[in-house]
């Protein structure tokens, strides 16, 4: 059977994957810019690290806590209406929470902006979906490709603005003008809310159009969920090594000089990015099944051997192959789930989302326990682990194109 070419995107389609690009940006562009003025709030708040500790797991409990009302409020209100609002509330939380007088201030406000930066994520994903549908062909890994820009940008700010020696209220209240007056740009050019296909008529009309010509037993809908979950979970974990092990790893274990120890972080990040650049063509060509499985081989393997064969230059790269490798696999779980028949639009999305940062929650104190016992080179053999959990899994992604 031939199949047609997709039509070129109309000028409103283009339109909204700017807007929507902007939305991922200033996602991961404004808690980029408090994470570098945290030893100073600590400092300030007489924090030690085991009360430091808990308050700042107040960001991804709120994510947690909020996470499972996303696709409620998608269905209700529009995913670009959510998104936007998502975004001016993070703003807020994240204003106050760095200009807190108290550690309860403090916790509250990482918790609020946690629970809004939940409802953001699954609605900026659900409009980018939408127009993926649009474009007729993959472009879900551009717009991670451009939060990770935005984390960047996020931090530069930061660092900026400490050097210019702004004060945490000013340099975090310019930052929540800035990214908020963005959101609300773009949100002017997103696709119209009229006709979102989150909203339940949509979904009524999705249904009878062919969305539930094959409706899967709920026994399978569970498995291929919980699958996608897994998926999702691989990525956060093996980001999670490199943001919170990778410098550590290589200073303490390997006695890697600062300078150098840092280059694990850094490329991972690099890599990753350059896998969701590529992603996009990569499925187009392939498909998500073939790409995510060739990812998390990567990752096993280049990881593995990395820990196998512990040097510095090895476990930079070994590092840079596994943020290559998981570049898709989010982006990946979360359009498989959008698009999984007989869940209404956005709640596999929202499910998958929500469950998928219990690996941000639990990683850091699973891997340390394990270093504690073992050594932090047995801890991250989570890394590897990951890239076979996705080889395992991968089958229940299709390798249809977009």
């Amino acid at each position: 059977m031939t199949v047609a070419a997709p039509s070129r995107p109309t000028q409103v389609e283009r339109r909204a994957r700017v807007a929507v690009a902007v939305l991922f940006f200033t996602n991961g562009a404004l808690f980029a810019n408090l994470l570098p003025r945290f030893p100073q709030i600590k400092a300030d708040l007489g924090l030690g690290n085991a009360a430091y500790g808990v308050a700042v797991v107040a960001f991804p409990m709120g994510a947690i806590v909020a996470g499972l009302a996303a696709g409620v409020a998608v269905r209700r209100l529009g995913s670009a209406r959510v998104a936007v609002a998502g975004t001016l509330l993070t703003a807020v939380g994240i204003l106050v929470a760095g200009t807190a007088g108290s550690v309860a201030m403090f916790a509250g406000a990482l918790l609020l902006a946690g629970a809004m930066d939940s409802l953001t994520d699954v609605a900026q994903n659900a409009h980018g979906l939408r127009v993926q549908r649009r474009y007729g062909r993959s472009i879900i890994n551009s717009f991670h490709a451009i939060w990770s820009i935005g984390a960047v940008t996020g931090g530069s700010m930061a660092a900026a603005a400490i050097a210019l020696d702004l004060s945490r209220a000013q340099h975090l209240a310019i930052s929540a003008a800035v990214f908020v007056l963005a959101a609300c740009a773009a949100w002017t050019f997103c696709l119209p809310e009229s006709d979102d296909e989150s909203t339940p008529e949509a979904d009524a009309d999705l249904g009878k159009a062919g969305r539930a010509e094959r409706v899967l037993p709920g026994r399978r809908i569970a498995f291929v969920l919980a699958s996608l979950v897994v998926i999702a979970m691989a990525g956060t974990l093996v980001e999670d090594a490199g943001n919170s092990w990778a410098t550590l790893y290589l200073s303490e274990s390997l006695h890697a000089p600062a300078t150098l120890a840092a280059q694990g972080y850094v490329a991972l990040v690099a890599a990753q990015f350059v896998g969701r650049i590529l992603g996009d063509r990569l499925v187009e060509r392939f498909g998500q099944r073939t790409v995510a499985r060739s990812g998390g081989l990567i990752t096993a393997v280049g990881m593995g051997l990395a820990l196998a064969v512990p040097t510095v230059p090895g476990t930079v790269l070994g590092f840079a192959a596994a943020g290559f490798g998981v570049a898709t696999l989010v982006p990946a779980a979360m359009h498989e789930a959008d698009e999984l028949p007989g869940l209404k639009r956005g709640s596999g999305l929202t499910v998958v989302s929500w469950l998928m940062r219990l690996g941000f929650l639990l990683s850091p104190p699973l891997v340390g326990l394990v270093a504690d016992t073992a050594g932090l080179r047995v801890g991250l053999l989570v890394v590897p682990l990951a890239g076979v959990l996705v080889l395992l899994f991968a089958g229940v992604l299709s390798n249809r194109r977009a």
